[in-house]
């Protein structure tokens, strides 16, 4: 089941401005996955239109901007949810369908020409067998657009986001880059590449 989102912000000078995207529900309880960049700086409650005509309220239960994933919760618990498949056995070239209800480059995407509408952020994109296996993003150019792909990592952060509220991720504190060894000390050490310190972050755990 894919639902369309209408999401209030507040504005400069107080306004309120309606935007909207897509969402996708995933249990029959009302948790709903959608993209993060949909609901950021959502005023008060999201309301969430079902495919049967419903309108529903809806509360941003977590978000994690860094993976572009966001879980609401409808205030339902007899909602139809989306199967949920498994982005990591896609291949080239396999059919895929961008889903939306129409009313920022995340890392780890799949990239589809599966045309992305308007309002079709926070959406799925489905298989040939009807299962999700993404959540639609962004429109990368003409005729390309990005998902976040379901997979182990994914269901961590979805699972996270409807317990918590949160995803917890571990942090260093350390810039740095690939740089090659020199070929003694790479033939003695088994690699070739070696990672340089570039810059330590002030108050941060490696500082």
């Amino acid at each position: 089941s894919v639902a369309n989102l209408r999401v209030a912000r507040r504005v400069r000078g107080g306004r309120l401005y309606d935007g909207g995207g897509s969402g996708v529900v995933i249990t029959p309880d009302g948790f709903v996955v959608t993209s993060a960049h949909v609901v950021a700086g959502a005023s008060g409650v999201v309301r969430a239109t079902l495919d049967d005509g419903r309108e529903l309220e809806a509360e941003v239960v977590g978000a994690d901007p860094f993976s572009d994933l966001a879980v609401l919760r409808a205030a339902a618990r007899d909602l139809s949810p989306a199967g949920l498949g498994d982005a990591e056995g896609l291949r080239v070239g396999q059919l895929v369908v961008a889903m939306g209800n129409p009313g920022r480059i995340v890392e780890n995407v799949i990239q589809t020409d599966a045309a992305l509408n308007p309002g079709n952020s926070g959406g799925a994109l489905a298989d040939g067998l009807a299962r999700v296996i993404g959540i639609n993003t962004a429109v990368a150019g003409i005729g390309l657009g990005l998902a976040v792909p379901i997979d182990a990592a994914t269901r961590r952060i979805i699972g996270a986001l409807m317990t918590e509220g949160r995803f917890r991720r571990a942090f260093i504190g350390l810039t740095g880059g690939s740089r090659p060894l020199p070929p003694r000390l790479a033939a003695r050490v088994g690699r070739e590449t070696a990672l340089e310190v570039v810059d330590v972050v002030a108050g941060s755990p490696a500082a």
